[in-house]
């Protein structure tokens, strides 16, 4: 999918099973929805559903979960641990690939139209959808909860965005909106008391709490108010509860902006402020999920703090993430179901393929995956060993000298390995470009012409894309050598491998630069490109020489 759409709606039922399924299958049943997690929480009373696609299909999947919760949700028998308004309590729209948030404003206010005029539901706008400041924030909407909304509605200053400005005691109040990603995140804590959670989580929000005295008893002013103290997290929500099913209080939290607070930065916090009440933090939690860039910044954090280098596979990265955090402490925590790149649809490219299926890949009488996917995986590895090499010295406390420069170069050679890694679909993707060229109408001068365009570009595409491929063998290719100079002399062997990989990979990316310029009629672009080209292979057969003499003079050869 070019634009994808990702949503989020909060059921005010957590409990009974049916009840979640039949929501579930009602979004479910959306063509073109993709149903992600299903997330209910028995105590909080209150079920989490993820699911993403095009913007049209997730407007209309949202708008019949909607429907269906409030057909089976009666909020007049509702209670629970979380804050809420309705049976579909809250249901934000968020951009995902190709979408601009104004786009999911948009699309909440239609799915907020169709909820007040088709369901009688009064609707609020929130976020980047509200229609004013008093009502972007989630919290002063929910003020009062669904207990107040008879009066609140009373007030003309509360009317709704849309709906009836009435009381609907079965179904309450739906709040849709757009928003950026937010992690709901919860932390736990060795302690069943409620107070002693909501006091850390004061400490860590961005609004902050009252001063406590010795006492631990609010300190306030001379007109009676509370002296408030700012909290130490820009963009955190929290409160603190009581969760049976877990036997433990928990600080629940919502992260607005988790590129700007970091969720591993959150935990530290809560560690901090949990010993100052003498409490211990023994986990965390994601309800719903959580983006993979969030887990791959907490992995290097912690193996930073380890003195182990960072340069290692994402998965890697999101297992140190997970075990760090805890994330296993109250409920399984599989990256597969619960970070969100990992659950959108692909199209089942080729390093999705296990070693052996690729390799039968490359094998089928078809022209892709051809030799320019083979030369972007053999760089891959070549910069995968020289990563391992740097990784290896700078684990070695005789080699501490050598610590910062091979964490650099590691991390050098690392990047490239995942940009080689990526560039082996998107030589089959170009070369497939030459082909839908091809086969575009050609009965008319018109038809011709654009083909005849349309190829031109193909084939340049189909160039540039083994060109940077080339380039970044080249510099594979260098990492490798600085390898084989500076590593540890154990695994000297093991980077004059990888310099041949990624010498593999120039002379393949190479040949498959040339193939396509000789389809080029722009001679300008193609002289440029040869002298390019044949300038990174005498650079590169330097550099593999070099390593090669390097490496049989290391072993006695």
């Amino acid at each position: 999918m070019d634009k994808v759409v990702e949503c989020v709606p909060n059921f005010s039922e957590g409990r009974d099973k049916a009840k979640i399924k039949h929501i579930a299958d009602a979004i479910a049943a959306v063509e073109g929805a993709v149903l992600l997690d299903v997330d209910p929480g028995a105590d909080t009373n209150r079920t989490v559903i993820t699911l993403v696609g095009s913007p049209e299909a997730v407007a209309e999947a949202a708008f019949q979960g909607i429907r269906a919760a409030s057909g089976v949700i009666d909020m007049a028998h509702h209670s629970g641990a979380h804050p809420r308004m309705g049976a579909c309590d809250v249901c934000p729209f968020v951009p995902v690939r190709g979408v601009t948030m104004e786009e999911c404003a948009a699309i909440a206010r239609r799915v907020g139209e169709r909820v007040g005029t088709e369901l009688d539901i009064p609707v609020y706008l929130y976020e980047e959808a509200a229609a004013s400041p008093q009502r972007k924030n989630l919290a002063d909407i929910r003020a009062g909860e669904y207990e107040g909304l008879a009066e609140k509605l009373k007030d003309t200053a509360w009317k709704p965005d849309f709906g009836p400005a009435t009381f609907n005691a079965r179904s309450g109040v739906t709040i849709i909106g757009a928003r950026t990603f937010l992690i709901a995140y919860n932390v736990n804590l060795n302690t069943t008391n409620a107070k002693l959670a909501r006091r850390i989580g004061g400490a860590v929000r961005e609004k902050g709490l009252p001063e406590y005295n010795e006492f631990h008893e609010p300190q306030r002013n001379e007109d009676g108010s509370y002296v408030w103290t700012k909290g130490r997290l820009k963009g955190v929500k929290t409160i603190g509860w009581y969760i049976e099913e877990y036997g433990c209080a928990q600080v629940s939290i919502n992260i607005t902006d988790h590129r700007a607070t970091l969720v591993h930065v959150v935990y530290e916090v809560c560690r901090e402020e949990a010993e100052k009440l003498g409490v211990v933090v023994t986990g965390s939690e994601v309800v719903g999920l959580v983006p993979e860039d969030a887990l791959l910044a907490a992995g290097r954090y912690y193996l930073e703090r380890q003195g182990r280098s960072t340069s290692v596979p994402r998965r890697d990265l999101v297992s140190t993430a997970r075990q760090s955090l805890g994330l296993d402490s109250v409920a399984p925590f599989d990256p597969d179901m619960k970070v969100v790149e990992y659950r959108l649809p692909r199209s089942s490219p080729l390093m999705d393929l296990s070693a052996a299926c690729l390799v039968e890949e490359v094998s089928r009488d078809t022209v892709a995956p051809g030799g320019g996917s083979v030369a972007a995986l053999a760089g891959a590895l070549g910069a995968g060993l020289a990563s391992m090499v740097d990784a290896i010295t700078a684990g070695k406390p005789r080699l501490r000298d050598k610590r910062k420069a091979m964490l650099e170069h590691g991390a050098a050679a690392h990047a490239l390995r995942e940009r080689l890694t990526d560039a082996v679909d998107r030589d089959t993707e170009a070369f497939n470009g030459v082909i839908t060229a091809m086969r575009m109408p050609k009965a008319t001068e018109e038809e011709l012409t654009v083909r005849s365009q349309a190829i031109q570009d193909a084939y340049k595409e189909a160039a540039n894309v083994p060109l940077t491929t080339l380039r970044d063998c080249r510099r594979a290719l260098a990492e490798a050598r600085f390898a084989a100079e500076k590593g540890h002399a154990a695994s000297i062997t093991d980077a004059g491998v990888g310099a041949h990989a990624a010498f593999a990979g120039v002379e393949g990316a190479a040949m498959n630069v040339l193939i396509n310029l000789k389809d080029i009629t722009d001679e300008a672009y193609v002289k440029d490109l040869r002298t390019e080209v044949e300038q990174l292979r005498v650079e590169s057969r330097e550099d593999v020489d070099a390593v090669t003499d390097l490496v049989f003079a290391e072993i006695g050869a």
